[in-house]
């Protein structure tokens, strides 16, 4: 049981130390509950949970003066009590949000001491102090990546009865109706992101990508290897289109 709590802990902390490398998004939860289901040895769950919680994340990002709720926290700690209590993506839908938020209101009592560090950091770079500048983006990118190993790790090892208890005592009706929310969140995170690239250049080809699946029944690997194929003759990425162009008018010429 420690070391399952120490291999979370570390997949929290490597999902916190994505943004010291320029935030490349493996702290979402579609990233970090395959980790865990690999550590806890059900890879299956692992991957089911991240994609439901991903979507249940989908709109959990930082705009301006609000700070989300911590998916990364949250989506780690409930995929772990949900392979570890041998529940579904249900339960991790229940416990996730609750857990996102409580520990966003934990890290959020440890932010004071950020800003003095931020502060120290701009003093030595407009003294041009790279080095001490570099110590302190460190500083706080190793900090919060302790921060998160503590967190999921200890809450992981104290905190599997606690959580036992908690979903024993909610109704079934509750973790059936999280389990049919979990079927709708697939249909609303694609009209989301449809919403966002869908206009009436792309409509065709949305539509021909459905065609295929559903009447001549392409697989989707098929589907997108044709798209990759349209996308690079549509935009020309070989090069060639002019050449190609300059030889018809040339034919043309002649004939």
């Amino acid at each position: 049981m420690v070391m399952q709590a120490i291999l979370v802990g570390l997949v929290a902390a490597f999902g916190c130390f994505d943004y010291q490398l320029g935030t490349l998004y493996a702290f979402r939860p579609i990233v970090l509950c395959p980790l865990v289901g690999i550590a806890l040895g059900d890879l299956q769950t692992g991957l089911a949970v991240g994609a439901s919680l991903e979507l249940l994340f989908m709109g959990s990002i930082s705009i301006g003066a609000y700070v989300p709720p911590n998916e990364t926290v949250g989506g780690v700690l409930a995929c772990a009590f949900a392979i570890s209590l041998g529940q579904g993506t249900e339960a991790a839908i229940a416990l996730a949000m609750p857990i996102a938020i409580l520990s966003q209101a934990i890290g959020n009592l440890l932010q004071p001491i950020w800003p003095l560090i931020v502060d120290w950091g701009e003093k030595k770079a407009g003294e041009g102090d790279l080095r001490s500048t570099r110590i302190a983006h460190w500083g706080i990118g190793l900090w919060g990546c302790l921060e998160y190993f503590l967190l999921c790790g200890g809450a992981f090892l104290l905190g599997a009865d606690a959580v036992q208890g908690i979903l024993d005592w909610i109704p079934s009706f509750v973790l059936d109706g999280f389990g049919i929310a979990a079927n709708m969140l697939p249909a609303m995170g694609f009209a989301m992101l449809g919403r966002m690239i869908l206009n009436k250049e792309s409509m065709p080809f949305f539509f021909l990508g459905f065609l295929l699946c559903s009447y001549v029944g392409m697989p989707v690997l098929g589907v997108a290897l044709l798209a990759i194929i349209i996308v690079i003759e549509k935009f020309n990425l070989l090069g060639g289109g002019m050449d190609a162009q300059l030889a018809l008018e040339e034919d043309d010429d002649d004939f």
